[in-house]
């Protein structure tokens, strides 16, 4: 088992279109690691099957994207706090007995992005706000809260789901309808949007931006396109804004530390060579 040449991927449906591989696959080569980053498509029913193999087939670690973040959860043997606490896994470790253990690196991606290309940014300054409710908010809802936002303020097409974050993770949690979205964004320090509104091929976000505070910190985890609607009613604001793809980049530092036994460096060689025709 020593000898053998570490393998990773990426396992979700679609996945052909992740960056995932060449992201991986830039580092594996910039520090002359022996290993192999692959894309893998399964069917909701073979995906724990597969995952039981893929140890046994030499593989260390993998990915997971959607729509099997949270169903990742369920065949893991381990979970760390932070993957239960948002309900979802990332990034899962194969131990050599076979063992399955899941991690959520999607809020330490968050919080690394910011740091590199809004160095002034801190979550203390002032209140938070985020669109949208899913396994990204989540994930970026605990980042804030454990580096010290005041407050965060929540606002998604299905208020359900707003209210159930609210019911977990306490007071400093405010839902707000989405029919006045923007009005949240009155003195927010932070501004979020998680939702897929803007993303290539989905619809524009039809919300009010107006109450953007200049010199607010806005980001976006859309990265396809780099410059979305969302971010350029902030700049045009006066608003620091900084774009999803390092979120990717930094999210898959600590899963590739683990596999292949290197931590590497997220810089604008990389960022130019993952987004390479």
């Amino acid at each position: 088992m020593s000898n053998r040449i570490p393998l990773a991927g990426v396992i979700g449906a679609p996945v052909a279109h992740s960056l995932s591989p060449k992201l991986h696959g830039y580092w594996l080569r910039s520090y002359r690691i022996a290993g192999h980053y692959i894309p893998i498509e399964v069917t909701e029913e073979d995906l724990a099957d597969v995952l039981r193999m893929l140890p046994r087939m030499g593989f260390v670690g993998a990915n997971v994207t959607i729509p099997y973040k949270e169903a990742a959860l369920v065949v893991a043997d381990m979970v760390t706090d932070r993957a239960a606490i948002i309900g979802a896994a990332n990034t899962l470790i194969f131990h050599e007995d076979g063992r399955i253990h899941a991690d959520n690196t999607d809020g330490y991606g968050f919080l690394s992005n910011l740091r590199q290309n809004a160095p002034d940014w801190d979550a203390r300054k002032g209140p938070a706000a985020v669109l949208g409710a899913g396994g990204a908010s989540r994930a970026i809802v605990t980042a804030l809260l454990e580096a010290g936002a005041p407050e965060v303020r929540i606002s998604t097409r299905t208020r359900a789901r707003a209210d159930a974050m609210r019911t977990e993770f306490g007071p400093k949690i405010s839902v707000h309808d989405w029919s006045r979205a923007g009005a949240m964004f009155a003195g927010a320090a932070t501004v979020v949007n998680t939702t897929s509104l803007g993303m290539a091929g989905e619809p524009e976000m039809k919300i009010s931006f107006d109450a953007l505070t200049p010199g607010a910190v806005v980001t976006d985890a859309v990265y396809v396109p780099l410059r979305t609607r969302f971010l350029e009613e902030a700049a045009a604001r006066g608003c620091h804004t900084v774009d999803g793809l390092g979120m990717l980049l930094h999210q898959a530092v600590p899963g590739f530390e683990r596999w292949f036994g290197h931590r590497p460096e997220v810089n604008e060689a990389l960022r130019a060579a993952v987004l390479s025709e």
